[in-house]
């Protein structure tokens, strides 16, 4: 399942409401703040916030935003966790404070803080900021934000900020409507992604807007920031009277995983819990927090860093490390039986020949899960692990098959030698096939004095076994059979007549 995507409810431009109908002179209060351009306007960011209502939920109503819609940053100093970007300096950071800001895509895991750069980015640029969600709006609502930014910028110089979370939504033909709008300057495209950009974001739009990334906050940057939600008389629970150990607020740190939605979340919880004037303590902010769901998206990039994970993990014969990385997918939700898939291919791949038996050893635990299912059969894919991370290990069979498909590829027209085809009719024992072939049974040592290739490969040597593991007996019987073997050939490779 996946987590929590970034952003709360879309924040849309006021001209919103007259999305169907033409942008006429006599509606550029739309597009102003009646003052002029400035932090201070309606179309800010900052001023939503500042209201502590949920901006679509009308005039007559100051329905109490969460905690975390409450505490999002109101300046660059308040951002925390992302110092890379907007630390003293720092490239963004100088833009910014110089009033300029181009297209981007920010790309980050939940609650880093990619909705609340976008408003900072249109306080300190005087833009009109735009909301924009792939998941619940389409294009045509695209179309109809280039026409009110295009009547904005033509009326009063004002430039639009369209934020879109969730882009990698869009499919890349429907991201392609951006393009032209962003390359003549009618709106700046900021997208927020918690998906890899490389693969879910087109490459015509990547190289217009770059791609900065927002790391995860650390447990140090929500611990502050959760200090300062307990402390804040006019948008936290300052009012409240609350105090909280020192234990509570590291537990909700760590438990917050980098997502500072998700500990503010939980901070709000746990004060509904001690109630005014009461004390947060550990006990408090279990109740709070109840489980820690692992950070795991199986249909994005967090799954194949973490198969990545477990895979080089068995490479490198650690049997803690693998079995700690399978219990992050399982407990992440990923399909036990993929995993079991992968396990078999660590076994073909990596632990091959040196260890013959874990093949079969991994295909049995497919098959235990395959029969008993979750939990029970999860222990078997643990058995499997282990395993494989404490066998011997010899990658020689995959290389060597790599090689053999490559020279395959190749040589795709060298015929097969006569010796080594198959005769089953007259005609064919008459036009050469099977002549010269050796019955390797029934030859001195086992092993018949002819070659088993095309004469144009010459003499390749795919496989070379290692010196571990049983490898170690397979390299020297087949040192031995190499020397019979060329014990009776001739120079040019083909059989002798010896042999019988």
């Amino acid at each position: 399942m996946r987590r929590s995507r970034e952003g709360d409810r879309p924040v849309t431009d006021r001209s919103r409401g007259a999305s169907n109908r033409p942008v006429g002179a006599d509606e550029l209060d739309l597009f102003s703040d009646g003052g002029g351009p400035g932090p201070s306007g309606p179309e800010t960011p900052s001023a939503h916030d500042r209201s502590g209502a949920d901006p679509d939920s009308g005039a007559g109503l100051a329905v109490p935003a969460p905690l975390a819609a409450r505490m999002r940053p109101r300046g660059l100093d308040e951002v925390r966790g992302q110092d890379h970007l907007l630390g003293p300096g720092r490239p963004l950071r100088r833009m910014l404070e110089q009033g300029q800001v181009s297209s981007c895509i920010l790309w980050g895991p939940p609650g880093s803080g990619k909705t609340s750069l976008a408003r900072l980015l249109a306080d300190h640029t005087q833009a009109a900021f735009v909301s924009f969600s792939a998941v619940t709006e389409g294009v045509a609502r695209v179309r109809e934000i280039i026409r009110e930014a295009r009547t904005r910028l033509e009326v009063s110089g004002r430039r639009t900020i369209l934020f879109c979370d969730e882009i990698h939504r869009f499919n890349k033909s429907q991201q392609d409507a951006f393009l032209p709008h962003v390359e003549d300057g009618t709106v700046i495209l900021v997208g927020a992604t918690t998906e890899n950009p490389s693969f879910e974001v087109n490459r015509p739009l990547l190289s217009r807007a770059p791609v900065l990334i927002l790391n995860p906050l650390s447990p140090e940057a929500l611990r502050e920031i959760l200090e300062r939600a307990l402390a804040d008389d006019e948008r936290g629970l300052g009012q409240e009277r609350l105090s909280a150990t020192s234990e509570a607020l590291d537990f909700l740190a760590q438990g917050g995983d980098g997502d500072a939605r998700r500990a503010l979340g939980a901070l709000e919880v746990a004060g509904r819990l001690a109630g005014p004037g009461g004390v947060l303590d550990l006990a408090v902010a279990r109740e709070a927090l109840q489980h820690r769901f692992a950070l795991y998206d199986k249909g994005g990039e967090e799954h194949y860093n973490l198969i990545s994970a477990l895979h080089k993990s068995v490479r490198g014969g650690d049997p803690d490390g693998a079995l700690y990385w399978l219990a992050r997918m399982l407990e992440g939700g990923a399909d036990p039986l993929y995993i079991a898939r992968r396990l078999i291919r660590m076994a073909v791949e990596d632990v091959g020949l040196a260890d013959p038996q874990a093949l079969p050893h991994t295909v049995s635990a497919w098959q235990a899960h395959h029969f008993m299912g979750s939990p029970e059969g999860d222990l078997a894919l643990a058995h499997a692990v282990v395993r494989l991370a404490s066998a011997e290990k010899s990658n020689r069979v995959y290389r060597a098959f790599n090689q053999a498909r490559a020279a395959a590829r190749e040589s795709a027209s060298a015929p097969v030698p006569l010796h080594l085809r198959n005769a089953p009719t007259k005609e064919m024992k008459d036009w050469g096939y099977g002549e010269g072939y050796l019955y390797d049974h029934d030859q001195d040592g086992g092993v018949a004095r002819q070659t088993y290739l095309p004469p144009e490969l010459g003499s390749p040597s795919f496989y070379e076994p290692s010196r571990h593991g049983e490898e170690a007996g397979i390299a020297q019987r087949l040192s031995r059979w190499q020397r019979l073997r060329q014990e009776g050939g001739d120079a040019s490779g083909h059989p002798g007549n010896e042999g019988g």
